[in-house]
């Protein structure tokens, strides 16, 4: 692919002096760098830790540990079953 950019003459200098040294066109010395950027893994940006909001202020009803969510999702099942057959 051909294409033009524009680059700091400082840079452009630079590159074209490190090219020359490795004896190399500043093409094939542009893509190098390019393909070496790209390849690089980006850092993983951490996650902000998670805050539960409750309601009330006052967390979850007593009894109730939300580690175990399975065993709420049960009782919730067993709530609506039994408010069914009322």
């Amino acid at each position: 692919m051909r294409t033009t950019i524009s680059v700091d003459d400082r840079l452009g200098e630079a590159a074209r002096a490190r090219a020359h040294r490795e004896g190399m066109s500043l093409s094939a010395f542009v893509a190098r760098a390019i393909e070496e950027h790209l390849a690089r893994q980006p850092a993983k940006t951490k996650a902000p830790p998670f805050r539960l909001v409750t309601v009330g202020g006052g967390g979850p009803r007593p009894g109730v540990d939300l580690d175990k969510i399975s065993e709420l999702l049960v009782s919730d099942d067993e709530d609506a079953y039994s408010t069914r057959e009322r």
